[in-house]
């Protein structure tokens, strides 16, 4: 099976690439640093992932569509996300009483699959990057890379 890329979405994406067995490749933030320069590197990030079958995006609007267009002229799979939709399944209720909340416990999970996944832990990790994780892993359950939520991570 190929590669999942989730994104969370905006000028500064938080990217995350998934392998076909459902462990977590690489993460990373990108500052594209405006719409126009966004439009031409979408282009740049998917051609560096070879075996790309799906792209998954927290959000939607015009920022959305770019991946989108993108995806669909590579004749890759494309999905959105509401980041309700991944809190509810990867965070308590507690957890996500305000953004702020949601956000802290989101990068705590975040590094929860780094470990589980073997990859390289970061100094920093910034929340775009930490989402684009996670929205991930709710990408891999979706498309079935993975049957179930890997023990390690279930709560």
């Amino acid at each position: 099976m190929g590669s999942l890329l989730a994104v969370d979405l905006g000028v500064r994406a938080g990217l995350a690439l998934y392998g076909g067995d459902g462990r977590l490749r690489w993460y990373r933030s990108h500052n594209f640093g405006s719409v126009q320069r966004l439009r031409k590197g979408v282009s740049r990030v998917l051609s560096d992932v070879p075996d790309l079958e799906w792209v998954i995006v927290e959000g939607g609007g015009d920022l959305a569509g770019i991946w989108e267009r993108e995806a669909q002229r590579r004749n890759v799979s494309f999905l959105t996300v509401p980041a309700e939709i991944w809190r509810e399944r990867f965070l308590l209720p507690r957890e996500q009483r305000s953004r702020v909340l949601a956000k802290t416990h989101a990068e705590v999970m975040a590094r929860r699959i780094i470990a589980w996944s073997g990859t390289k832990r970061p100094t920093s990790l910034r929340h775009d990057a930490a989402e684009a994780i996670i929205v991930g892993l709710w990408g891999v359950l979706e498309v079935g890379l993975l049957d179930q939520l890997p023990s390690q991570l279930r709560r």
